[in-house]
């Protein structure tokens, strides 16, 4: 089983490196919002249930185009890949050589990914808090104010106005917890990486 994609679109037992301090977490994620068009990143996931079992381990690279359009690539143990263009959402799984298609729709708005890549309008999804300075980066927790949202919360850690860590946390217990580096804002990214036309002879599943 690869549940590498789910607990994104559900969507600190790591080592970090000290980054400068900043004014506060809320202040860093508005100011990312405010600043940031596009970004590309490369990421290391990690997966720990509630059972407390082996965490696993994933890694790849992530771009975006705000409001809406995303690109996660996993590229580490196996090839799965999310892409949406701000109105249909394709996930590809090479292994099973099989393409699901979903309307993105309205669901955005309150998912992890929202945080990221939505629209600035950040509050009217999420409540915001500051528990303070984690490991030199300046923390911002948002919690869902979608009561039948799948998840409890989303934990972002800031330096330089630049994300470095997100956590999830669901409400059956699972932590994904997400470090990024080599980040870059506002690259020039082409219209093509947000769009995917499925491999022939894949299984398509749904639109």
């Amino acid at each position: 089983m690869k549940p590498y994609l789910a607990p994104f679109l559900l969507l600190f037992s790591l080592s970090l490196s000290s980054f400068p301090a900043a004014a506060g977490g809320i202040a860093e994620l508005k100011a990312f919002l405010a600043e940031t068009r596009s970004a590309k990143a490369s990421f290391v996931q990690v997966v720990v249930g509630k059972s407390g079992r082996k965490p696993q381990e994933s890694a790849g690279i992530m771009a975006f185009s705000r409001p809406g359009k995303f690109r996660w690539s996993y590229e580490k143990p196996y090839q799965q890949l999310l892409v949406s263009d701000g109105v249909k959402l394709w996930s590809y799984d090479k292994d099973l050589e099989q393409v699901t298609i979903k309307k993105l729709g309205a669901a955005l708005g309150s998912s992890p990914v929202a945080i990221l890549a939505g629209n600035s309008d950040i509050e009217k999804s999420f409540t915001l808090s500051e528990p303070g300075t984690v490991d030199g980066l300046e923390i911002v927790d948002a919690i869902p104010k979608d009561k039948d949202s799948t998840f409890a919360r989303v934990r972002i850690g800031f330096a330089d106005k630049q994300p470095r860590l997100m956590e999830v946390r669901d409400n059956f217990g699972q932590v994904t917890t997400l470090v990024f580096s080599s980040f870059e804002r506002n690259p020039s990214l082409p219209n093509g990486m947000f769009s995917f036309t499925p491999p022939k002879g894949v299984d398509v599943v749904g639109e």
